[in-house]
């Protein structure tokens, strides 16, 4: 049986309650085979006391700095009592402290501008991170060092992970139990809490933009069609003439729309076909590869190293453990 995953959450003065939820609502739903718990999630504060939401509501909790300092996994999520933290000023020096107690190695986790903390603190110097669009551009004078990529709704940087905003952070979440414990146990997470395991695009497509006319044609039906072929040699050209667009606009509103460009989109869509083909089969390297619409073990072992760094044997032995090695991966 796995070991429980200690998990502490981080409740901030002027926390929004969505965002405070998620962990709780996504990790509480990851249970082995037998129904027993994977994950152990406890709220904290930084000294211990409750914290008013930015609802007007007393969140009370039952633990201080301690559980940050216990923890496998510290999530922080927003607050909207930021102070001058988005300005570049300092952490108060309870949270600096409370920041201070988590052991190296520990899984630091923010949600939505929950990344400013992170930054103020320091973490974030040198490193690829995320935050809310809409704090982008002030989150980028404050923080320079930081390594910020607006266009992605989370980024995993190794033991430091970011989100964009709010829904971002569930979809983090269901990342970190894949990551953990696999596609299936992220799958069923998911289908709990009613939400995809897996959102396509950045956060482009949630950028506020003027609403198309409804004589508009979208690329929508074209995602559904290029879908069913992805073990194809789809080309651009196929899917613009699907869309009934020329090349040019179909680029452009894909773009728009899903955040990224229609190649993009299809390598992130095979990409997942792959993984899923590597996590719940025994299928030589080369047959994964043609499924996923790769044509030869060697594109699908660049493209993941590409977008994974890991190739397709050691993403299976990570996933699969004891599967049998059929191919050169």
């Amino acid at each position: 049986m796995p070991a429980v995953q200690r998990i502490a959450v981080l409740a901030l003065e002027g926390v929004p309650p969505f965002e405070l939820g998620i962990p709780s609502r996504v990790f509480g739903n990851v249970r082995d085979d037998d129904g027993a718990p994977l994950y152990e999630v406890t709220v904290c504060t930084a000294d211990g006391q409750p914290v008013t939401s930015d609802a007007g509501f007393t969140v009370g909790v039952s633990a201080g700095s301690e559980a940050l300092a216990a923890a496998g996994t510290v999530i922080i999520p927003p607050t909207h009592a930021m102070g001058g933290l988005e300005h570049g000023e300092p952490l108060p020096p309870a949270l600096a402290a409370a920041l201070a107690g988590i052991r190296p190695g520990t899984r630091i986790v923010s949600i939505c501008t929950g990344s400013i903390v992170l930054a103020a603190a320091g973490l974030l110097d040198g490193r690829r991170a995320t935050t809310h669009w809409a704090h982008a551009p002030q989150f980028q004078r404050a923080f320079p060092r930081v390594k910020l990529d607006e266009d992605v709704l989370f980024v995993d940087d190794g033991d430091i992970l970011t989100s964009a905003g709010v829904a971002a952070g569930i979809d983090l979440c269901l990342y970190l139990v894949r990551a953990d414990h696999g596609t299936a146990a992220a799958n069923r997470a998911a289908r709990l809490c009613v939400v995809p395991p897996w959102r396509d695009g950045g956060q482009a497509q949630y950028i506020d933009r003027p609403v198309p006319e409804p004589t508009v044609a979208t690329t929508t039906a074209t995602r559904a069609w290029a879908l069913e072929r992805l073990a194809e040699p789809v080309t651009l050209a196929e899917l613009a003439a699907h869309a009934r667009m020329s090349l040019r606009t179909f680029t452009r509103r894909f773009r728009d729309e899903v955040g990224m460009t229609p190649v993009q989109w299809l390598t992130v869509q095979r990409l997942e076909v792959a993984r899923q083909l590597l996590e719940s089969s025994d299928l030589p390297v080369d047959l994964v590869a043609h499924r996923a619409g790769f044509g030869s073990a060697n594109s699908l072992r660049q493209h993941m190293r590409t977008a994974l760094g890991i190739s397709p044997i050691a993403y299976r032995r990570t996933f699969r453990p004891g599967s049998p090695v059929l191919a050169a991966g």
